[in-house]
């Protein structure tokens, strides 16, 4: 449980590449940015773990000493909805960010469960719960206790809108909304606009998983460009013609004290996460 919002970039900042250190001093370098948070990318990994255990782990205990949250973000080769041998696949994909994630201590293994590939919502549905809960299964086997984190999507081509996430977390224990503002705004054709338009996501979070669920929430953010299909590409903070606005969401969590962990995807992953993080310090302010 987060004891305060925390901020941090979706995978490694141009300014800590252009430093030479090993991934394991990255925790360092965002606490000296005054940043809380970090989700790891293994999102081209194949179906064995593409890192050191004993890198993980130093990444994790140097995440811990420096107070980082961690999380990871998954394979983008998942798709759970196709074929017996792919869907293997993707299942032993999963297992292998999932034991990289335990190494490291990452709170939240986020993924993307699949498209809908021509099938009917309620099938993919089905099916999706059905190989989410074996994985689970196959996770807690192996003694892997971090969570399994469904992101919303912003295509309308994928599984994944919120109502489809809800419905498989609460059907599979040891699963996690992983609520994408962007790809939600993206997916609705902009929705997101208003306090009001903000507060019904959380406050259907709320009535279908708990208090607990919606005032922890892991969360992705940035400005997102859409076409009639859904997302297009992900735009900076200082990009207004863009939606959604932060500045709305932030007044947002700080009126509900909520203590979400919101992860930058922007082009600027941590200047924009900076940035958010000034944002909803001065909502605390005006709200004090």
């Amino acid at each position: 449980m987060a004891d305060h919002p925390r901020f941090g970039p979706a995978g490694t900042p141009l300014a800590f590449k252009e430093l030479n250190q090993p991934i394991t001093e990255l925790p360092r370098f965002l606490r000296a940015e005054e940043l809380d948070a970090l989700e790891y990318q293994a999102v081209r990994w194949g179906q064995v773990p593409q890192i050191k255990r004993e890198n993980a782990e130093k990444l994790g205990s140097n995440a811990k000493r420096n107070d980082v949250w961690l999380s990871m973000h998954g394979s983008y080769f998942i798709s759970l909805q196709s074929k017996a041998a792919v869907a293997e696949a993707s299942k032993k994909r999963l297992l292998a960010c999932a034991m990289a994630a335990q190494w490291m201590r990452a709170r939240v293994l986020v993924f993307h469960p699949g498209f809908y590939m021509g099938h009917s919502r309620r099938e993919v549905l089905k099916l999706s719960i059905e190989v989410i809960s074996k994985v689970v299964a196959d996770m807690k086997s192996l003694g892997i206790g971090t969570k399994l984190g469904l992101e919303t999507m912003g295509k309308r081509s994928q599984f994944g809108s919120l109502d489809e996430v809800l419905a498989v977390c609460e059907r599979v224990e040891q699963t996690a909304p992983v609520v994408d503002w962007g790809h939600i705004h993206a997916r609705t054709q902009g929705m997101l606009r208003t306090r009001d338009d903000f507060v019904r996501v959380i406050d259907e979070i709320e009535k279908r998983l708990g208090t607990d669920a919606v005032k922890n929430l892991h969360c992705h953010f940035s400005r997102i460009e859409f076409s009639a299909k859904g997302e297009k590409r992900h735009h900076t903070l200082d990009e207004t013609r863009y939606g959604p606005d932060f500045t709305v969401l932030a007044g947002v969590i700080v009126e509900l004290g909520l203590t979400p962990v919101t992860i930058c995807e922007s082009p600027l992953i941590d200047v924009d996460a900076q940035k958010m993080r000034d944002v909803l310090h001065e909502e605390v302010r005006k709200k004090g």
